[in-house]
């Protein structure tokens, strides 16, 4: 290859700058496994090189995917680089690192020699490298129409819709000549990857000098989440979705016509989103109660990475703090998409993943002219539901969810050959480098499960109670402006606040009070040392809760001793999973402070709740709660 010495090169005379740029390494340029003085260091020099081309933290998802079925093989040697060509760089840098597989410079890559070369995006020069190049797609086939690329750079992302600026729509990306053909006419790629025939018919039309290429190879993405299905439950507890609340995910791709774009219009397609994301977030806080309903976000990466980790968690403070989960763009969606009761997305993959695997979808931007008007994608865009701005949208959400029924496209489009993807790529890779595959069996990595995400609100809540009978209350909170059934059909309101909420005035006109943390945390001294200084130090407040696991908490009324209540297993089950623990303080503030016509005192309300327990509703959901001292009495005697 151009540019590699020899280990014999004198350290003298006209070749003294080459000696020494062999013996100390080209800047930033790896050295061990690869180098111009390679094999000085190297403890297995006879390896098979695979390079890994990464574009930007989008494309680097699919890669991931397909990295374990190298796992294994002693014959090979694992590279990546980055081409550098994306305009979403950010982030990419530091994902390479995490690989922990030595990253080359591009410059090196190119210099470089390579068996196999795999790629997720067309992304850079790529027929600038030596080696079988193999491209995977990043999403659900090709789809979207993006501008042509900048033939010095082949950057796939320089534009985002429909237009090229002459009124020809803009080529689909992946399935035209400027993304599938070198400078020379001939296909970029050895083997470009799709998952279905109609992508195949797609390519022959578009480009019919590269349908030779194409290989049928499923999708291990969604292979993946097709295999972590029996694990729904876990996920949905990993998310602090509790029984009987619904899951709902935003999904957005990037682009200012996506679900979290601000663009107001979309042309030629009779579709007015505006700032849709905006007005949802408003929307989910007033009309969902937290209970009942639990929210996440799924964004693309180029928006996270586009924007800025730090800005996209700036920009939804208020709804992280209402309760929404923020899910990890790279390792977290597949696990949450399994998980949820419905999606509000838009023309990104995800949502097109998730109408695949059977969930109801709401669309809220489908701007049909970005997509590809012959795939799938757009059929279904057509067809499926959208978000109505004017109307209820808890009530959408609830008629989407009952009446739905799965449209066909989605399933039968997203791969031809479910579960197949492994064996059929791993065949791929190991002919293009002319060696045979590992005894052993394809098989990719399960989806892991994510760490635990509690649902903590900190906004004040807007509370509604009814007491039905005795011992018996519902509780509905809402994290923004309240807007549920009034207080003159029987209900009666109150505020409840987390200690460390922002709005720190609404402390003093907080009826409850609660944190969550652990019993033995120092800081706190103990539950009933802070539930005692928080009574001291708010005057105003009737009941502190320290919520010390997911279904029990300690409370103490104030002139009162503290009480543990904690949540009644199902009959026949030790299942104790339920309400949020600072949702029984609610219920037994509303219990001691509601009318009666007997002539009966809190603290004989008190002795019941503590004698009987209390029942408290959330929805259409019962949870049986014991009240009892917090230190249970010794033995008599």
């Amino acid at each position: 290859m151009a540019g590699r010495t020899g280990d014999t090169e004198p350290a003298g005379g006209p070749g003294r700058m080459r000696g020494v740029r062999m013996e100390y390494g080209r800047a930033g340029w790896v050295r061990v496994p690869v180098g111009d003085d390679a094999a000085r260091w190297t403890t297995r020099g006879k390896c098979l090189r695979v390079l890994v081309v990464v574009h930007n933290v989008t494309a680097a998802t699919r890669l991931l995917d397909v990295l374990p079925l190298f796992d294994d093989d002693l014959r090979v040697q694992l590279l990546v680089t980055c081409t550098g060509s994306s305009a979403f760089a950010a982030g990419t840098a530091e994902l390479l690192a995490d690989t922990g597989v030595p990253v080359l410079p591009w410059e090196q890559a190119v210099e470089t020699g390579a068996d196999l070369v795999v790629s997720a995006s067309f992304g850079g020069q790529l027929e600038s490298l030596s080696g079988k190049l193999a491209v995977l797609s990043h999403g659900v086939g090709y789809t979207k129409r993006l501008a042509t690329p900048d033939t010095g750079h082949r950057t796939p992302d320089t534009g985002s819709g429909a237009g090229t600026g002459t009124g020809t729509p803009a080529p689909v990306f992946g399935l035209a000549p400027p993304w599938l053909l070198s400078s020379r006419g001939t296909p970029v790629a050895d083997a470009l990857v799709l998952s279905h025939p109609e992508q195949v018919e797609r390519l022959r039309l578009a480009c019919p000098e590269a349908a030779p290429t194409a290989v049928l190879a499923g999708d291990p993405c969604f292979d993946r989440m097709l295999a972590a299905r029996p694990h729904r439950e876990r996920f949905r507890r990993a998310l602090g979705v509790r029984p009987g609340q619904r899951l709902v995910l935003l999904n957005s791709t990037w682009s200012s016509e996506s679900l979290f774009g601000d663009r107001a219009e979309i042309p030629g397609d009779g579709w007015c989103g505006g700032d849709v994301v905006a007005a949802l977030l408003d929307r989910v806080a007033d009309e969902f109660p937290v209970d009942e309903y639990r929210f996440a976000a799924v964004l693309h990466p180029n928006i996270w990475h586009g924007h800025g980790p730090g800005q996209i968690r700036a920009w939804l403070d208020r709804a992280r703090r209402g309760g929404l989960a923020l899910i990890d763009p790279l390792t977290g969606w597949r696990q949450a998409l399994l998980a949820a009761d419905a999606v509000i997305g838009d023309h990104g993959s995800v949502t097109f993943y998730a109408a695949a695997l059977g969930t109801p979808v709401l669309l809220g931007a489908a701007p049909l002219h970005a997509l590809d008007p012959d795939a799938p994608i757009s059929a279904f865009m057509r067809e499926a539901p959208r978000l109505d701005p004017d109307a209820s949208l808890a009530a959408q959400i609830d008629e989407v969810i009952g009446t739905h029924r799965p449209l066909p496209g989605p399933a039968e489009f997203t791969t031809s050959v479910p579960g197949e993807s492994a064996v059929r790529l791993r065949k791929l890779f190991y002919s293009m480098m002319g060696v045979p595959e590992p005894a052993r069996p394809a098989s990719l990595e399960p989806l892991p499960l994510p760490g635990y995400e509690a649902a903590t609100v900190t906004v004040p809540l807007r509370v509604l109670t009814r007491v039905l009978g005795p011992g018996e209350v519902t509780v509905s909170r809402w994290a923004g402006r309240w807007s549920g059934p009034g207080a003159d059909q029987g209900g009666e309101l109150h505020v409840a606040a987390h200690e460390d909420t922002r709005e720190v005035d609404r402390l003093e006109l907080a009826d409850v009070i609660f944190r969550d943390g652990e019993p033995d945390d120092p800081r706190f001294g103990s539950p009933s040392l802070w539930t005692a200084e928080v009574l001291r130090r708010h005057r105003g407040c009737s009941l502190a809760a320290y919520v010390t696991g997911p279904s029990e908490c300690v409370v103490r009324v104030r002139g009162e001793e503290p009480l543990r209540m904690a949540a009644v297993p199902d009959a026949g089950t030790e299942d104790v999973s339920g309400a949020d623990p600072a949702a029984y303080a609610s219920a037994l503030h509303a219990w001691l402070a509601s009318d009666s016509r007997e002539s009966v005192t809190s603290r004989a309300r008190l002795a019941r709740a503590m004698a009987d327990g209390l029942v408290l509703r959330t929805g259409d959901r019962l949870h049986r709660v014991r009240v009892g001292p917090l230190t249970p009495p010794g033995p008599v005697g």
